[in-house]
């Protein structure tokens, strides 16, 4: 062989090589429009804004500083803008991909699960490089420093993660098989960059979700998100594909129900983006979703329509409320008004479900949402109304317009008003206290009384 021929065999075999050690998204380039559109579509489908937008007026996406209620305390949500000094403008793609996907931040330390790390962990490797490309790329910078999170001890530890993630933190497996493309697809819409299991799902006693009920409804913050899964009274099986497709991209759909809470800000800040074929892929993989009725429900929420009203069964005090408070935009009958602009309360799942979370917590918090194709807007009652008064109101309306087995008190919606009820490890916190302070005790008298001994054997 010809030294000229032993160098080109040199230069190919380099360049093979070369090829072998970098994964194939590697060989595109940073600045490729079509990948940084395709960054900027996921941060979208996995909801990223809605955590970790900015909350002063004015300030920017992803800046951070949002307060997520949990039962532990508030978790505040992180600046993931390309700030050096603030954001994530130092990590390289692998440290991002941890932190996504394994909920580890740059400087070892773990993240708490109000990031959906677990979901994440199905992320394609393709899709966090788009990810990481976009966000450093095309995500304005902010040298905003959004507060430490501060929560009491022991959740305070962030070590413990290390504990529960290998017992919680497992990637939800899909409930179909995905030989189907449109199935494959909404399970990575859904389950992976959607995370909508997070919060549709109850929760074991270790705040895991609990993966014999997943789908079936589950409590945060207060709010309650509804089963989802097939049945047709307590979950979504009496809603048509259509009906499906209209509530994710707007969030309000007559005759069915309107999205408030957490619900309007994944409606805002991510399925309204969605194209109608990734939609369709998701409710697809929405209706693989096995019934699972809650006991409590006889008939779907959104059946319950206006009741007649006697002069015995009313509240006057409510009626009057209502009046003052509801009337001119939801209407004196409940019919709502301007194309369901300001909602019908009839055969509306937020007055006709067996749980009066959300209505409690619409009067409390009100409700901010744009939507694709119409917005709304209700202003919050929680700081002129008192609890005893939210309890009547919503008794008032959940009576007459929506479900009339319910019944709130004004203790229920101090409860809701504080972020719903404790989960019964956080109740059992102080037990533990107690025990571990009695061990302790124990522990130093049965030292005490080796000492004395000791001392008086010698």
């Amino acid at each position: 062989m010809s030294k000229q021929k032993r160098n080109l065999t040199l230069l190919l075999l380099i360049g093979a090589l070369g090829m072998m050690a970098f994964p194939s998204h590697s060989s595109t380039s940073p600045d490729d429009p079509a990948l940084l559109a395709r960054g900027a579509y996921l941060a979208r489908a996995a909801d990223c804004n809605a955590c970790h937008r900015g909350v002063a007026p004015g300030s920017a996406d992803y800046s951070g500083g949002l307060a997520i209620s949990t039962p532990m305390g508030n978790i505040i949500a992180t600046n993931i803008t390309p700030s050096e000094q603030y954001g994530i403008g130092r990590y390289s793609e692998e440290q991002f991909k941890r932190a996504v996907t394994e909920g580890i931040r740059a400087d070892g330390t773990h993240l708490y699960p109000a990031m959906p790390y677990s979901a994440y962990q199905g992320i394609s490797d393709a899709d966090i490089h788009a990810l990481y490309i976009w966000f450093q790329q095309s995500v304005p910078a902010s040298d905003n420093p959004p507060p430490e999170t501060s929560l009491s001890f022991p959740w305070s530890v962030r070590g413990l993660m290390a504990i529960w993630n290998p017992l919680n933190a497992e990637l939800p497996e899909s409930v179909a098989s995905q030989k189907n493309p449109q199935i494959e697809r909404g399970y990575y819409l859904t389950e992976v960059l959607g995370h909508c299991s997070a919060c549709h799902s109850p929760r074991n006693i270790m705040m895991g979700e609990d993966m014999g009920q997943r789908f079936s409804g589950g409590d945060i913050g207060g709010w309650h998100a509804p089963n989802i899964t097939a049945d047709p009274v307590s979950g979504i099986g009496g809603w048509s594909d259509s009906d499906l497709s209209h509530y994710l991209k707007s969030g309000n759909l007559p005759g069915k129900g309107t999205a408030a809470g957490g619900m309007a800000e994944a409606v805002d800040h991510s399925l309204r983006y969605l194209s109608d074929n990734d939609i369709s892929a998701m409710i697809a993989y929405l209706r693989q979703i096995p019934a699972i009725r809650n006991s409590d429900d006889l008939t779907p929420a959104w059946q319950h329509n206006q009741k007649p009203q006697t002069a015995e069964n009313i509240d006057h005090e409510a009626a009057l409320l209502y009046q003052q408070a509801c009337a001119a935009c939801h209407r004196c009958d409940g019919e709502g008004a301007y194309n369901n602009t300001f909602p019908s309360l009839n055969a509306n799942t937020t007055t006709g479900s067996t749980r009066s979370n959300n209505l409690v917590k619409v009067i409390l918090d009100g409700v901010q949402r744009e939507g694709a194709k119409s917005g709304g807007n209700m202003p919050a009652f929680g700081e002129a109304l008192t609890d005893q008064q939210v309890a009547q109101l919503t008794n008032y309306v959940a009576h007459r317009f929506g479900n009339p087995s319910s019944q709130v008190s004004a203790s229920d919606v101090a409860t809701l008003r504080a972020g719903g009820e404790k989960p019964l490890i956080v109740r059992l916190l102080p037990v533990f206290y107690g025990i571990a302070a009695v061990v302790i005790i124990l522990l130093i008298a049965l030292f005490l009384r080796r000492s004395r001994r000791k001392g008086a054997s010698q």
